[in-house]
């Protein structure tokens, strides 16, 4: 099926082969523009957005595989999709094609081409590649608010807490049980998703927002570094909450909604994430204790004096919500390399005192055919090991290709039984056949004489 309307841009050097392509979409319906050189090319996607280039590949100067790798590296440097390419060419070497292809372009037509060859190609580049967008923005958005989901939105939060500065804040909204139990889940649906909107019209472009727990946000704000933006952005958050839901639930609202806020500032107040955030989930706390609709703000051990001795069970109460897990997954922990080290000692030390057994396994993938797609392989085995393995099983990914796990408390014969489970597990994904798994297990057991067994496999 033909697509009107679609963006086409056609490079090429060959003043003829421009006109015959223009003139042949333009009769599809398509919108055509046509520039002479890859150059140009560059210049013209910096405030343009076709749907899909036509490139041709021998251009002085610049040809189409320098013009396809800049191409790419301009998307991923400003963080846009990649415009799905087709090359155009009348050379027959098929190392030319399996080059172009694995450069990025989508497809390879050789000249002199067959018309409707050509437009059924282009329709079905741009449909897969549409496809292909819309899945992945499903896979990081929180279905509800629209907003991004707590893994990616967490990924991307933490990344920027390392490289730029500005505040990382946690929102939390106050009284929303009280709208749940009052009014319905329904409503309490429809306040999140306004909430959501609230958040979007008060974040710009390279803020990160993220939902992380049913009535939980967390969001980046790049560039606020004083109090008095946190304590403007939290006033005007509330009233616009607290309008909002009075108009959803009618003129008997009386339900006190608005928002508390723990911040921190970075780099600040530091670069790690995880130090981050409980310094503002503390702060957020400390805020839904005394009062709500308010900020918090951070402050340096020093700076905030000695704890008194009647507030040693409200201490523990804080403590105990900063140290707990929020909404604790049913799959195993997939951790950064610091916080492995450090759970992987103290299990060990659990280990040894208690003399009990673990089990240590390092997977590695490997293409049978390298075709540069590993990355997303890894990906798709990080989820497999999350959901076969215990909560009690910890992991770390060594390598892009290579997952370390510690499995507490299980034995040689136990652990086989886990290891096929992951591997029947793997076989049912896309990657399986073109990716294969090795893995190598040793035993920890520890005997009353203190002495540590190894096995390997």
């Amino acid at each position: 099926m033909e697509q009107a309307g679609y963006w086409i841009t056609v490079v090429d050097d060959e003043a003829l082969s421009l006109t015959n392509v223009r003139s042949l979409l333009r009769s599809r319906g398509m919108k055509v523009s046509c520039l002479h050189s890859g150059r140009n090319l560059l210049k013209f996607i910096r405030k343009n957005d076709p749907d899909l280039i036509l490139l041709d590949l021998i251009m002085p100067g610049m040809d189409g595989f320098e013009t396809l790798q800049a191409l790419r590296e301009y998307e991923k440097k400003t963080k846009r999709n990649e415009t799905p390419v087709i090359i155009l060419t009348g050379d027959r070497d098929i190392e030319s094609e399996q080059r172009g292809l694995k450069a990025g372009a989508s497809d390879f037509i050789r000249k002199p081409f067959n018309k409707d060859i050509l437009v059924r190609r282009i329709n079905n580049a741009i449909e897969n590649n549409r496809k292909i967008e819309t899945l992945t923005e499903e896979a990081t958005l929180d279905k509800l608010t629209g907003l991004m989901n707590k893994a990616n939105g967490t990924a991307k939060i933490e990344e920027l807490c390392k490289t730029e500065t500005g505040a990382l804040m946690i929102f939390d909204l106050d009284s929303f049980k009280a709208v749940n139990d009052l009014y319905g889940h329904d409503m309490g649906d429809k306040v999140l998703e306004v909430f959501a909107e609230i958040v979007r019209d008060n974040t710009r472009e390279d803020d990160v927002a993220t939902r992380i727990g049913g009535d939980e946000f967390m969001v980046f704000f790049k560039n606020i570094i004083s109090e008095e933006a946190v304590e403007a952005l939290t006033k005007r958050i509330n009233e616009q909450l607290l309008e909002k839901a009075s108009a959803l639930m009618g003129p008997d609202f009386i339900i006190p909604m608005g928002i508390s806020v723990g911040a921190v500032f970075v780099p600040k107040h530091g670069k790690e994430f995880t130090e981050l955030f409980q310094y503002a989930d503390s702060c957020l706390l400390n805020v839904k204790q005394h009062g709500k609709h308010g900020y918090e703000i951070y402050r340096p051990r020093a700076l905030r004096g000695l704890a008194l001795a009647d507030d040693l069970d409200k201490e523990l109460i804080r403590l105990t919500h900063i140290a707990e897990e929020r909404d604790i997954a049913r799959h195993a922990m997939l951790l950064g390399q610091d916080a492995f080290i450090t759970n992987y000692r103290f299990i060990m030390r659990l280990i040894k005192c208690y003399k009990r057994k673990a089990t240590k396994v390092l997977f590695s993938l490997k293409e049978k055919e390298e075709d540069g797609h590993i990355y997303d392989a890894a990906a798709e085995f990080g989820e497999v090991l999350k959901n076969v393995l215990r909560k009690s099983d910890i992991m770390m990914q060594n390598k892009v290709n290579q997952f370390f796990l510690l499995l507490p408390g299980l034995a040689d014969e136990d652990a086989s039984v886990v290891i096929e489970r992951v591997l029947d597990a793997w076989c049912e994904t896309q990657f399986s056949e073109t990716t294969t798994v090795e893995y190598v297990t040793e035993l920890i057991s520890f005997e009353e004489s203190g002495e540590q067994e190894k096995s390997e496999k």
